[in-house]
C-alpha cells in the first residue's frame, strides 16, 4: 500500500477534533480521513495464521502471501473485555503507524439465529458503545455486523425494526464518538436480492452518517461483479456513500458456495481502489474456516488452517 501523507490542512483539522471533539453540529461522515493519517494497512501479528508461521518458519510461502498481509480482526461475544482489547489492538497499530481493520459480529442471535451475540438489544448497545470507547480518535476501518441486513429477511417482519434500530443506533456511535474512523454498513453480496431494496435497508439504518457499505464480506464473488453491484446499490442511494470490498479469496470468483469451496484462490491484495470503492481488503483472513464444511467438513467457524490457506494460495 502506498505512503499516504495529512497535507497541512488536514492536520491542523484533526488536531482541533483531537482536542476540542467533533462540532456541535455533526457531520454526514468521520471528519478525518484515516488513510492519510497513516502509513498503510495494519498487519496483525497476533492472527492465527501469524501464530502458524511462527510455529513453522519454513512455511515462507504461507508467511509471504498470507501472514504477511493486513487483515481484519472480527470482535465479537468471544472477545472478552472488547474495550480493552478494541483499545490494545488500535494502540498497537498506532505505534506502527498503520491502519487497523475490524470488523463486528455481535447482534443478539447473529445472522439467521445462528446463535451467539449480544445477551439482548441492551446488551449490543453497551457493547458497541465499548468498542468505539475503545478506537477513541486513533484512526481505524470498521466493518459493521455482517449479513445483518442481507439476511434480515430471516427474521419475521415483526423483529425487523428493533434489528435495524441496533444498526442504527452503532451507526451513531461511530458517527459521533470516532472522528477517524471509517464505518461501513455490511450490504451482503452480489446474491442478497434487490439492490434497492438493500439501499433502502441502509438508509433507515442511516448509512449517510458514516463513510458507507460493505460487500463480499467473507465471500468469493469477483471485484467486478461486487463492483456491479456497488454501482446498482450506490445508484439506489443517490450516490454521496462509498465501499469497500473483501478480496481475501475471490481470485477465482464463486461456485455457488459460500463454506470452505475448493479452487477457490487469494484475490487482490489489500490496498486503496478507484473511486468510490475506498479499499480492498481481507475482510476473512485466507485459511481461516467458514465453518465445519467443504474442504474441511470438521473445523469450526474463523479457525486458521493451513490446508484451506494453501489450496487458495495454489487456486486448487
Amino acid at each position: 500500500m502506498p505512503t499516504l501523507r495529512p497535507v497541512a490542512a488536514g492536520l491542523l483539522l484533526t488536531a482541533a477534533l483531537l482536542v476540542f471533539g467533533r462540532p456541535a453540529s455533526g457531520l454526514a461522515e468521520a471528519t478525518g480521513d484515516p488513510l492519510q493519517l497513516t502509513d498503510g494497512l495494519y498487519v496483525d501479528p497476533a492472527s492465527d495464521a501469524a501464530a502458524y508461521v511462527r510455529r513453522h518458519p519454513e512455511d515462507t510461502e504461507l508467511a509471504s502471501k498470507i501472514a504477511g498481509q493486513p487483515s481484519a480482526r472480527w470482535i465479537g461475544a468471544w472477545s472478552g473485555d472488547v474495550q480493552a482489547g478494541v483499545t490494545a489492538y488500535t494502540t498497537a497499530a498506532a505505534k506502527a503507524d498503520k491502519l487497523p481493520v475490524l470488523v463486528t459480529d455481535n447482534l443478539p442471535g447473529r445472522q439467521c439465529g445462528i446463535g451467539g451475540g449480544a445477551a439482548s438489544d441492551a446488551a449490543y448497545r453497551t457493547w458497541i458503545s465499548a468498542v468505539s470507547d475503545g478506537i477513541g480518535t486513533r484512526p481505524a476501518v470498521v466493518v459493521l455486523e455482517p449479513d445483518a441486513l442481507a439476511r434480515l429477511d430471516c427474521y419475521p417482519t415483526s423483529e425487523w425494526n428493533a434489528r435495524i434500530a441496533l444498526l442504527k443506533y452503532a451507526v451513531g456511535v461511530l458517527a459521533a464518538k470516532n472522528p477517524n474512523t471509517w464505518a461501513y454498513l455490511d450490504a451482503g453480496n452480489v446474491t442478497s436480492g434487490d439492490a434497492k431494496e438493500i439501499a433502502r435497508r441502509l438508509r433507515l439504518a442511516d448509512v449517510g452518517k458514516i463513510r458507507g457499505f460493505a460487500l463480499n464480506t467473507a465471500n468469493y464473488f469477483t471485484t467486478e461483479q461486487s463492483i456491479s453491484r456497488g454501482t446498482g446499490i450506490l445508484a439506489a442511494l443517490g450516490g454521496g456513500s462509498h465501499y469497500v470490498i473483501d478480496t481475501s479469496r475471490n481470485g477465482n470468483g464463486s461456485d455457488g458456495s459460500s463454506c470452505n469451496p475448493p479452487a477457490r484462490r487469494l484475490g487482490m491484495p489489500p490496498s486503496p481502489a478507484p473511486t468510490p470503492v475506498d479499499l480492498h481488503l481481507w475482510l476473512r483472513t485466507p485459511g481461516e474456516s467458514d465453518g465445519p464444511c467443504g474442504l474441511t467438513p470438521d473445523l469450526p467457524v474463523r479457525v486458521f488452517s493451513p490446508v484451506l490457506a494453501h489450496h487458495l494460495i495454489s487456486g486448487t
